[in-house]
């Protein structure tokens, strides 16, 4: 099983067929991804469930409904078990963005959380989940897939947000400034952290 977001509400890669209670049920092979989409964003849905038979051939199948955007991001640590935080279009997030050419997409996520952050020295401890959502840029959908890593670093300078990418700041959060910082934040994001 895959979740791929939309917005908050997640479209579901499976083999299951269950009842349909607050979510539709469409086969993977037929379904209309357009249609889906502003199903989701305009009623009470709270999920669709996109069904084949083969779990091996879920995800590859769905990724090519849309196109392909790839990404790298960071949940990084500091010395204190903190973790870096954004802000941008009023939600908390955290630093990622696009892969460049002739980059790996670790090197992608390290320049990313530079780049977004100003934290420097950061070391990759573990890759963590991959996630997936829907976003419409000119008009267009495109699925945005981002590798996620957790990293740590001694940094301990001048955090700077990258304000022309709409980032107006940039915190380490404690544990419980995490937890309140995730009630505003995205459902892909809450998996992670």
């Amino acid at each position: 099983m895959h979740k791929v977001f939309v917005g908050d509400k997640p479209i579901i890669l499976t083999t299951k067929v269950e009842q349909e209670t607050h979510f539709k049920n469409y086969l993977l092979d037929t379904v209309n991804i357009g249609k889906v989409i502003k199903e989701l964003n305009k009623s009470s849905l709270r999920e669709v469930r996109l069904i084949h038979k083969n779990e091996d051939k879920l995800l590859s199948k769905f990724l090519k409904k849309l196109p392909n955007v790839i990404a790298g991001g960071g949940k990084v640590f500091n010395d204190k078990g903190e973790v870096l935080f954004i802000y941008r279009n009023d939600k908390w997030d955290l630093p990622k963005g696009k892969a460049e050419r002739k980059e790996t997409i670790e090197e992608t996520s390290i320049r990313e959380v530079e780049e977004e952050t100003g934290v420097e020295g950061l070391e990759i401890t573990k890759p963590l989940e991959t996630t997936y959502h829907i976003f419409k840029r000119n008009g267009r959908h495109r699925i945005k897939i981002t590798y996620w890593f957790e990293m740590k670093t001694t940094f301990n300078g001048k955090l700077y947000p990258q304000e022309k990418e709409g980032i107006t700041k940039v915190e380490w959060l404690d544990k419980k400034q995490s937890v309140k910082a995730l009630k505003n934040s995205y459902a892909n994001i809450r998996a992670l952290v």
